[in-house]
């Protein structure tokens, strides 16, 4: 177990709650501005979140609940923004959310998944 668990948690939170936040906002920022950019943001996006949450929920079943969730998240929330009548539903964009989520969990079994564990190694000296 991570030594700064609730930490990590909170900042997990403080991203899930951003997602939420840009993806019912009326006027997201677009930081990027090339065709089907928005793809590209949402994966990343959710790629970020897994990448995050799989660091901090280690074991395999919790990790099958995090992607379970996230999707769901993702899909959810494409319901909600076609419900708001200022944002539109998108089945790609949850196609983009999925494969976020999935490049995610993918980068958590590389040596990069173990980051946070790495930081509190280096902090702790």
């Amino acid at each position: 177990m991570l030594k700064y668990h609730r930490l990590w948690v909170a900042v997990g939170w403080v991203l899930v709650i951003l997602v939420v936040y840009l993806s019912l906002a009326q006027n997201p920022p677009t930081p990027l501005t090339f065709e089907n950019s928005d793809k590209f943001e949402h994966a990343f996006s959710y790629a970020i979140l897994s990448f995050w949450l799989c660091q901090i929920y280690q074991s395999a079943r919790s990790r099958a609940v995090v992607i379970i969730a996230l999707v769901g998240m993702g899909v959810g929330l494409e319901y909600v923004q076609g419900w708001t009548g200022y944002r539109t539903f998108d089945v790609m964009d949850m196609l983009a959310d999925s494969v976020g989520v999935l490049l995610g969990w993918l980068l958590v079994l590389t040596p990069l998944g173990r980051l946070l564990a790495s930081f509190e190694n280096r902090v702790a000296r």
